[in-house]
């Protein structure tokens, strides 16, 4: 664990507190003694140096962050040779959605989609630059007092070209079940349209105080979404209007390939749902209808022992026929 009292200096930075801790590494507010700014500094803990896969993820966020310029974007800022790794960010007031959803799970309507539309921008500028979040979620999401938001934690975001990602270890490299695209959960690498689809179930959980896909423990989190279909937010929120389901729905297509192609497209129906075609939906009609992985395992297991014998029975008939 990386602890640095308040007054503690490392290079020309000044600590002033500790504002978030997490398994990975601690941030902390500090002053830039050259210019008297505030800065986030995000330290690792000394035991993620020694795991190559999360500094590797400690880096790339680095990395990424360094390319971005967009007022919807947390800024990484360069710095010269310093004394032990660590990362300076632009400090960014407000809070995170995550905090706001706690304290009022439904959010209203149009608030909602304000803050959906300034996610959409966000989103489609990295896309445009060719990187993929992969771990949008409300806890990496900032909004300040006029609901405008920032995206930050880019540790398991992709650039193009970048290494086709596994399902094991789900937690450090797919991002959070709740939130993640069926194709992630299959352990395809991932695009643009995955960011969409977490972007609709962030919408979904504004708008009805409930994430789409529930289950026991993370991996029945995961199968739900590739099994069912969610209670449709009409059915939980009144308010909801037919076209904002129906975009909903549109962001939550299981099939990528349905979903919307890009956050511009997504935006531009926030903003003309008068525009919005209401489509007969299955998902509107049968989701009651559940689904579960049951069968499947006990095939699975089934085949499994039946193996064998089988395995006998073609030895046994190569050696009368051989």
């Amino acid at each position: 664990m990386t602890l640095l009292e308040p007054g503690t200096e490392l290079d020309h930075y000044r600590i002033e507190a500790c504002i978030a801790t997490s398994g990975m590494a601690s941030i902390f507010r500090a002053i830039d003694l050259r210019d008297g700014l505030q800065v986030a500094i995000k330290v690792p803990h000394p035991e993620m140096e020694c795991d190559t896969v999360l500094f590797e993820r400690f880096t790339r966020e680095e990395r990424i962050g360094k390319t971005m310029d967009h007022p919807g974007v947390m800024k990484v800022l360069d710095g010269e040779k310093r004394s032990r790794v660590y990362m300076v960010m632009e400090w960014v007031p407000g809070r995170l959605l995550r905090q706001i959803l706690n304290e009022s799970p439904k959010l209203p309507i149009e608030r909602a989609i304000h803050i959906t539309l300034g996610i959409c921008d966000a989103l489609g500028y990295i896309h445009t630059h060719g990187v993929v979040h992969r771990d949008l979620k409300p806890e990496n999401i900032m909004v300040d007092d006029q609901d405008n938001i920032k995206l930050i934690d880019f540790g398991i975001a992709s650039n193009a070209g970048a290494r086709r990602l596994t399902f094991a270890n789900f937690s450090q490299t797919l991002g959070t079940p709740d939130y993640i695209s069926p194709e992630q959960v299959k352990g395809k690498r991932g695009d643009e349209r995955s960011d969409l689809f977490s972007l609709g179930v962030i919408l979904y959980e504004m708008v009805t105080g409930r994430t789409p896909y529930t289950g026991a423990n993370p991996f029945a989190v995961m199968n739900d979404r590739l099994m069912n279909m969610p209670m449709p937010p009409r059915e939980i929120n009144p308010e909801v209007s037919p076209q904002l389901q129906e975009i909903i729905y549109r962001a939550l297509e299981r099939d990528p390939r349905n979903r919307y192609p890009s956050a511009q497209q997504f935006a531009f129906d926030l903003t003309h749902p008068e525009m919005v075609g209401i489509t007969d939906r299955a998902e509107s009609r049968q989701w009651q209808k559940r689904r579960s992985a049951m069968p499947g395992k006990i095939a699975f297991y089934v085949i499994l022992a039946l193996l064998p014998v089988a395995i006998l029975l073609l030895m046994l008939y190569v050696a009368r026929h051989g």
